[in-house]
């Protein structure tokens, strides 16, 4: 595991945004950084999960979190406006975006893989994710140190076969970084990406579905590089590619 530990009050004050907050390693994220202090704003699209992530913050005793159901695979550009609009109203700055929310896709040959299954992942993985960093931007700008972290992969590294549109958008999504990352280069926002490796998720499973759980860590254990990049002891590390374990 990254070798880092948080103090308690870490995130003391800080406004984070999480994507696919409803569960595996975005709920994971929410309750942790809720636990170090932030005010936390659960972005996913299905509400139900949203809530019990909600409820399990205020029954830990963190800052009373934030619900804000979007569907990042149909959202338009001005519901993205409408959100940085409302975020800024609401708290008046962001202090960090955690980018989660990824989807799989088929796991099949480049041949075999059909066009509307490729643009279906690129579409979550990739322009979804441009279309919030870019919208939130100036919002981010706002907090006098800002963080946001990129979820990458092993395959977004280095090639590897039947991880297609997966693998591609995660190619995308280190490039992403590296760009921003570029033009942020002495400011006070920085950005970085995290492999989270083999962790038990549901996406997981359903990539490795003969695989037994229990081998991964939960994605509670692999939480201290997600605090390190998303709090102020990460301030100047900026266009790493980093690995969580």
């Amino acid at each position: 595991m990254f070798d880092y530990t948080a103090r308690p009050d870490l995130l003391a004050g800080r406004i984070i945004l999480v994507t696919g907050a409803g569960r595996g390693i975005g709920a994971a994220a929410a309750k942790t950084f809720a636990a170090h202090g932030a005010t936390v704003l659960l972005l996913g699209k299905t509400e139900a999960n949203l809530e019990q992530v909600y409820d399990a913050i205020e029954a830990a005793g963190g800052p009373q979190p934030a619900v804000i159901p979007f569907n990042l695979e149909t959202a338009l550009p001005h519901q993205y406006d409408e959100l940085a609009a409302m975020i800024e109203r609401e708290f008046g700055r962001l202090d960090g975006l955690l980018n989660n929310a990824s989807i799989v896709g088929p796991r099949t040959p480049m041949e075999q893989l059909s066009g509307d299954n490729f643009m279906r992942v690129l579409q979550v993985n990739v322009n979804a994710t441009f279309m919030l960093t870019s919208t939130l931007l100036p919002v981010l700008r706002l907090s006098p140190d800002a963080s946001v972290v990129f979820t990458s992969s092993s395959v977004g590294r280095k090639g590897r076969a039947y991880w297609g549109a997966y693998g591609v958008s995660k190619f995308a999504t280190e490039g992403m970084m590296q760009t921003l990352a570029d033009e942020l280069d002495g400011t006070h926002v920085r950005a970085n990406s995290i492999n989270p490796g083999a962790t038990r998720t549901d996406m997981r499973a359903q990539a490795y579905p003969g695989e037994s759980p229990m081998n991964n860590p939960a994605p509670e254990e692999i939480m201290p590089l997600y605090l390190y990049l998303l709090g102020p002891d990460s301030a100047g590390v900026n266009g790493k590619a980093l690995d969580a374990q």
